[in-house]
């Protein structure tokens, strides 16, 4: 699954499990924690499977629950 060339750069996407990975979906935000995804050696650039996608949007859209839930702080930036 890995091992393919970046569409960025000239690097390769390697496999690494993360701590935590936010995806922001059209229906909220969703939390996955120790994750692998597909990371570019060289810039960086991260890449999702399908499987991953799935289980985003199922947690978003309610289809499945999640294993808890956290507050994130919002604020507004005023204008100068």
């Amino acid at each position: 699954m890995y091992g393919y060339r970046c569409e960025y750069c000239e690097g390769t996407v390697q496999p690494r499990t993360v701590k935590r990975e936010a995806f922001k979906h059209r229906d909220g935000f969703v939390i996955l924690e120790d994750v692998t995804i597909g990371v570019c050696d060289t810039c960086g650039n991260r890449y999702y499977s399908a499987d991953i996608l799935h289980v985003v949007h199922a947690v978003a859209t309610g289809a499945k629950p999640p294993e808890r839930t956290e507050q994130i702080p919002v604020t507004h930036l005023e204008s100068a």
